[in-house]
Protein backbone atom coordinates (compact mmCIF):
# COMPACT_ATOMS: atom_id res chain seq x y z
CA UNK A 1 0.00 0.00 0.00
CA UNK A 2 1.34 3.43 -0.91
CA UNK A 3 1.84 5.72 2.03
CA UNK A 4 1.77 9.49 1.91
CA UNK A 5 3.83 11.91 3.96
CA UNK A 6 1.94 13.79 6.63
CA UNK A 7 0.87 17.28 5.69
CA UNK A 8 1.31 20.21 8.06
CA UNK A 9 -1.81 21.74 9.54
CA UNK A 10 -3.96 23.82 7.22
CA UNK A 11 -3.12 27.00 9.07
CA UNK A 12 0.60 26.29 8.87
CA UNK A 13 0.96 25.14 5.28
CA UNK A 14 3.09 28.23 4.78
CA UNK A 15 4.37 28.25 8.32
CA UNK A 16 7.21 30.41 9.54
CA UNK A 17 10.70 28.96 9.61
CA UNK A 18 11.94 29.99 13.06
CA UNK A 19 15.56 29.76 11.97
CA UNK A 20 15.20 32.17 9.07
CA UNK A 21 15.60 35.85 9.95
CA UNK A 22 16.28 37.09 6.42
CA UNK A 23 13.66 35.64 4.13
CA UNK A 24 13.76 37.05 0.60
CA UNK A 25 11.23 39.60 -0.59
CA UNK A 26 8.72 38.53 -3.19
CA UNK A 27 10.10 38.56 -6.72
CA UNK A 28 8.29 39.70 -9.83
CA UNK A 29 6.72 42.74 -11.38
CA UNK A 30 7.70 45.79 -9.27
CA UNK A 31 4.22 47.24 -9.65
CA UNK A 32 2.76 44.91 -7.06
CA UNK A 33 5.36 42.46 -5.74
CA UNK A 34 7.39 44.79 -3.52
CA UNK A 35 5.94 43.66 -0.19
CA UNK A 36 7.56 40.62 1.44
CA UNK A 37 5.97 37.27 0.77
CA UNK A 38 3.63 36.07 3.49
CA UNK A 39 4.67 32.43 3.21
CA UNK A 40 7.66 30.12 3.19
CA UNK A 41 7.67 27.49 0.47
CA UNK A 42 7.66 23.89 1.68
CA UNK A 43 8.23 20.66 -0.21
CA UNK A 44 5.84 20.16 -3.12
CA UNK A 45 6.19 16.50 -4.03
CA UNK A 46 2.99 14.57 -4.53
CA UNK A 47 2.55 10.90 -3.77
CA UNK A 48 -0.19 8.32 -3.61
CA UNK A 49 -3.77 9.57 -3.67
CA UNK A 50 -2.72 13.19 -3.96
CA UNK A 51 -0.75 12.49 -7.11
CA UNK A 52 -3.67 10.46 -8.46
CA UNK A 53 -6.09 13.29 -7.72
CA UNK A 54 -3.79 15.77 -9.44
CA UNK A 55 -3.42 13.55 -12.50
CA UNK A 56 -7.14 12.94 -12.81
CA UNK A 57 -8.63 16.32 -11.84
CA UNK A 58 -6.11 19.11 -12.38
CA UNK A 59 -7.00 19.64 -16.04
CA UNK A 60 -10.58 20.38 -15.07
CA UNK A 61 -10.30 22.21 -11.75
CA UNK A 62 -6.86 23.87 -11.60
CA UNK A 63 -6.58 27.34 -13.13
CA UNK A 64 -3.53 27.22 -15.38
CA UNK A 65 -2.43 30.82 -15.02
CA UNK A 66 0.47 32.22 -17.03
CA UNK A 67 3.42 33.01 -14.77
CA UNK A 68 5.46 36.18 -14.56
CA UNK A 69 8.59 34.74 -12.97
CA UNK A 70 8.17 32.44 -9.98
CA UNK A 71 5.94 29.36 -10.04
CA UNK A 72 3.42 31.09 -7.74
CA UNK A 73 3.40 34.37 -9.65
CA UNK A 74 0.65 35.54 -11.99
CA UNK A 75 1.31 37.32 -15.26
CA UNK A 76 -0.12 40.82 -14.71
CA UNK A 77 -1.84 40.68 -18.10
CA UNK A 78 -3.91 37.63 -17.13
CA UNK A 79 -7.51 38.26 -16.01
CA UNK A 80 -9.72 35.51 -14.60
CA UNK A 81 -13.06 35.06 -16.39
CA UNK A 82 -15.27 33.34 -13.82
CA UNK A 83 -18.29 33.01 -16.10
CA UNK A 84 -16.23 31.25 -18.76
CA UNK A 85 -14.39 29.05 -16.26
CA UNK A 86 -17.51 27.87 -14.39
CA UNK A 87 -19.81 27.95 -17.39
CA UNK A 88 -22.30 30.14 -15.57
CA UNK A 89 -22.76 33.47 -13.84
CA UNK A 90 -23.00 33.05 -10.06
CA UNK A 91 -21.76 34.72 -6.87
CA UNK A 92 -18.02 34.12 -6.48
CA UNK A 93 -16.39 33.35 -3.13
CA UNK A 94 -12.58 33.45 -2.92
CA UNK A 95 -10.69 31.78 -0.08
CA UNK A 96 -7.16 33.09 0.38
CA UNK A 97 -4.94 30.39 1.86
CA UNK A 98 -7.32 27.46 1.41
CA UNK A 99 -4.96 24.96 3.03
CA UNK A 100 -6.25 21.41 2.70
CA UNK A 101 -9.54 22.58 1.18
CA UNK A 102 -11.77 21.59 4.08
CA UNK A 103 -13.58 24.92 4.38
CA UNK A 104 -13.97 25.72 0.69
CA UNK A 105 -15.20 22.28 -0.39
CA UNK A 106 -17.64 22.04 2.51
CA UNK A 107 -19.07 25.44 1.63
CA UNK A 108 -19.28 24.53 -2.05
CA UNK A 109 -21.16 21.37 -1.21
CA UNK A 110 -23.60 23.26 1.00
CA UNK A 111 -24.07 26.14 -1.48
CA UNK A 112 -24.16 24.73 -5.03
CA UNK A 113 -25.58 28.01 -6.31
CA UNK A 114 -22.24 29.76 -5.63
CA UNK A 115 -18.84 29.49 -7.31
CA UNK A 116 -15.68 29.08 -5.22
CA UNK A 117 -12.03 29.82 -5.95
CA UNK A 118 -9.37 28.38 -3.64
CA UNK A 119 -6.05 30.26 -3.62
CA UNK A 120 -3.06 28.41 -2.13
CA UNK A 121 0.70 28.28 -2.73
CA UNK A 122 1.28 24.81 -1.28
CA UNK A 123 0.89 22.14 -3.97
CA UNK A 124 0.04 19.18 -1.68
CA UNK A 125 -2.71 21.30 -0.13
CA UNK A 126 -4.18 21.94 -3.57
CA UNK A 127 -3.94 18.24 -4.39
CA UNK A 128 -5.79 17.46 -1.16
CA UNK A 129 -8.45 19.97 -2.21
CA UNK A 130 -8.77 18.16 -5.54
CA UNK A 131 -9.29 14.91 -3.63
CA UNK A 132 -12.14 16.48 -1.71
CA UNK A 133 -13.64 17.89 -4.91
CA UNK A 134 -13.61 14.42 -6.42
CA UNK A 135 -15.00 12.73 -3.32
CA UNK A 136 -17.86 15.22 -3.08
CA UNK A 137 -18.40 15.30 -6.85
CA UNK A 138 -18.29 19.08 -6.88
CA UNK A 139 -18.41 21.18 -10.00
CA UNK A 140 -18.41 24.67 -8.45
CA UNK A 141 -14.82 24.87 -7.15
CA UNK A 142 -11.63 25.90 -8.91
CA UNK A 143 -8.14 26.06 -7.40
CA UNK A 144 -5.11 28.15 -8.24
CA UNK A 145 -1.53 27.95 -7.03
CA UNK A 146 -0.66 31.62 -6.73
CA UNK A 147 0.52 34.37 -4.43
CA UNK A 148 -2.58 36.07 -3.01
CA UNK A 149 -1.60 39.73 -3.58
CA UNK A 150 -1.06 39.02 -7.27
CA UNK A 151 -4.42 37.28 -7.52
CA UNK A 152 -6.13 40.28 -5.92
CA UNK A 153 -4.13 42.92 -7.79
CA UNK A 154 -4.48 41.83 -11.41
CA UNK A 155 -5.99 38.36 -11.81
CA UNK A 156 -9.44 39.12 -10.38
CA UNK A 157 -11.39 41.93 -12.06
CA UNK A 158 -12.50 44.83 -9.89
CA UNK A 159 -15.95 44.30 -8.39
CA UNK A 160 -16.14 40.64 -9.38
CA UNK A 161 -16.10 38.84 -6.00
CA UNK A 162 -18.97 38.53 -3.53
CA UNK A 163 -16.94 37.29 -0.55
CA UNK A 164 -13.25 37.03 0.36
CA UNK A 165 -12.23 34.64 3.13
CA UNK A 166 -8.95 34.77 5.06
CA UNK A 167 -9.05 32.01 7.67
CA UNK A 168 -6.08 31.28 9.94
CA UNK A 169 -3.29 32.91 7.93
CA UNK A 170 0.29 32.38 9.08
CA UNK A 171 0.64 34.47 12.29
CA UNK A 172 4.40 35.14 11.93
CA UNK A 173 4.81 35.34 15.69
CA UNK A 174 8.21 37.01 15.88
CA UNK A 175 7.98 40.80 16.00
CA UNK A 176 10.64 41.17 13.31
CA UNK A 177 8.48 39.03 11.02
CA UNK A 178 5.20 40.89 11.55
CA UNK A 179 5.82 42.77 8.31
CA UNK A 180 5.21 39.46 6.55
CA UNK A 181 1.70 39.08 7.88
CA UNK A 182 -0.83 39.08 5.09
CA UNK A 183 -3.52 41.28 6.64
CA UNK A 184 -2.19 44.83 6.47
CA UNK A 185 -3.58 48.17 5.26
CA UNK A 186 -2.50 47.59 1.65
CA UNK A 187 -4.02 44.11 1.64
CA UNK A 188 -7.37 45.53 2.77
CA UNK A 189 -7.31 47.84 -0.24
CA UNK A 190 -6.73 44.90 -2.57
CA UNK A 191 -9.65 43.01 -1.03
CA UNK A 192 -11.92 46.03 -1.30
CA UNK A 193 -11.04 46.49 -4.97
CA UNK A 194 -12.15 43.00 -6.02
CA UNK A 195 -15.34 42.93 -3.94
CA UNK A 196 -18.71 43.91 -5.34
CA UNK A 197 -20.45 46.83 -3.59
CA UNK A 198 -21.68 45.43 -0.30
CA UNK A 199 -19.33 42.44 -0.62
CA UNK A 200 -18.17 40.62 2.50
CA UNK A 201 -14.68 40.10 3.92
CA UNK A 202 -14.46 37.33 6.53
CA UNK A 203 -11.40 36.75 8.70
CA UNK A 204 -10.48 34.34 11.47
CA UNK A 205 -7.38 33.63 13.55
CA UNK A 206 -6.52 31.78 16.72
CA UNK A 207 -3.83 34.25 17.84
CA UNK A 208 -4.98 37.32 19.76
CA UNK A 209 -2.26 39.75 18.67
CA UNK A 210 -2.95 39.00 15.01
CA UNK A 211 -6.68 39.33 15.72
CA UNK A 212 -6.05 42.82 17.10
CA UNK A 213 -4.02 43.69 14.00
CA UNK A 214 -6.81 42.41 11.73
CA UNK A 215 -9.38 44.46 13.64
CA UNK A 216 -7.20 47.57 13.48
CA UNK A 217 -6.74 47.16 9.71
CA UNK A 218 -10.42 46.55 9.00
CA UNK A 219 -11.73 49.27 11.28
CA UNK A 220 -9.24 51.84 9.96
CA UNK A 221 -10.19 51.28 6.33
CA UNK A 222 -12.70 53.70 4.85
CA UNK A 223 -13.59 50.95 2.39
CA UNK A 224 -15.14 48.67 5.03
CA UNK A 225 -17.77 48.65 7.76
CA UNK A 226 -17.45 46.28 10.72
CA UNK A 227 -20.76 44.39 10.77
CA UNK A 228 -20.36 43.71 14.50
CA UNK A 229 -18.96 47.02 15.67
CA UNK A 230 -18.91 47.16 19.48
CA UNK A 231 -20.21 43.61 19.87
CA UNK A 232 -18.56 40.96 22.06
CA UNK A 233 -16.82 43.63 24.13
CA UNK A 234 -15.92 43.72 27.80
CA UNK A 235 -16.43 40.45 29.64
CA UNK A 236 -17.92 38.88 26.48
CA UNK A 237 -14.79 39.51 24.42
CA UNK A 238 -12.55 36.58 23.53
CA UNK A 239 -9.64 39.00 23.93
CA UNK A 240 -10.63 39.64 27.54
CA UNK A 241 -10.73 35.91 28.13
CA UNK A 242 -7.26 35.44 26.64
CA UNK A 243 -5.85 38.18 28.87
CA UNK A 244 -7.67 37.20 32.04
CA UNK A 245 -6.96 33.50 31.74
CA UNK A 246 -3.39 33.84 30.48
CA UNK A 247 -4.09 31.66 27.45
CA UNK A 248 -1.19 33.13 25.51
CA UNK A 249 2.29 34.24 26.49
CA UNK A 250 1.73 37.78 25.25
CA UNK A 251 -1.34 39.85 26.06
CA UNK A 252 -1.82 42.56 23.40
CA UNK A 253 -4.11 44.79 25.49
CA UNK A 254 -5.09 45.45 29.08
CA UNK A 255 -7.28 42.95 30.88
CA UNK A 256 -10.64 44.16 29.51
CA UNK A 257 -11.31 44.64 25.81
CA UNK A 258 -13.80 47.52 25.83
CA UNK A 259 -13.73 47.91 22.06
CA UNK A 260 -15.06 44.56 20.87
CA UNK A 261 -16.13 44.32 17.26
CA UNK A 262 -15.72 40.54 17.07
CA UNK A 263 -18.14 38.54 14.97
CA UNK A 264 -19.82 35.33 16.07
CA UNK A 265 -18.21 32.26 14.57
CA UNK A 266 -19.03 32.06 10.86
CA UNK A 267 -21.54 29.24 10.59
CA UNK A 268 -20.51 28.58 7.00
CA UNK A 269 -16.99 27.57 8.04
CA UNK A 270 -16.76 23.88 8.82
CA UNK A 271 -14.64 22.90 11.81
CA UNK A 272 -11.36 22.13 10.07
CA UNK A 273 -8.64 19.92 11.49
CA UNK A 274 -6.49 22.99 12.08
CA UNK A 275 -9.20 24.89 13.95
CA UNK A 276 -9.94 21.80 16.02
CA UNK A 277 -6.27 21.56 17.01
CA UNK A 278 -6.35 25.21 18.08
CA UNK A 279 -9.28 24.40 20.36
CA UNK A 280 -7.45 21.38 21.76
CA UNK A 281 -4.43 23.58 22.51
CA UNK A 282 -6.67 25.94 24.49
CA UNK A 283 -6.55 28.83 22.03
CA UNK A 284 -9.62 30.92 21.30
CA UNK A 285 -10.91 31.74 17.81
CA UNK A 286 -11.41 35.36 16.75
CA UNK A 287 -13.83 36.05 13.87
CA UNK A 288 -14.27 39.36 12.08
CA UNK A 289 -16.76 40.29 9.35
CA UNK A 290 -16.59 43.43 7.21
CA UNK A 291 -18.85 44.73 4.46
CA UNK A 292 -17.49 46.84 1.63
CA UNK A 293 -18.85 50.34 2.13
Amino acid sequence: MTTEPALPDAGSLNAEDPADDSLPDSAGDPRHFRSPVSFVRRGSRLQGRRQQAWDELSDRFVIDVPRAEADTSVDPDYVFDAAAEFGRTAPLVVEIGSGLGEAVTHAAEQNPEKNYLAVEVYLPGLAQTLQRIGQKELTNVRVVQANAPEVLTTMLPAGSVDEVWVFFPDPWHKTRHHKRRMVKDEFAELVANVLVPGGIWRLATDWSDYAVQMRDVGDASARFVNLHNGELAGEDSPLTRVNRQGLEKKAPLDDVDTRGGWAPRFAGRTLTSFENKAHQAGRLIFDLTYRKA
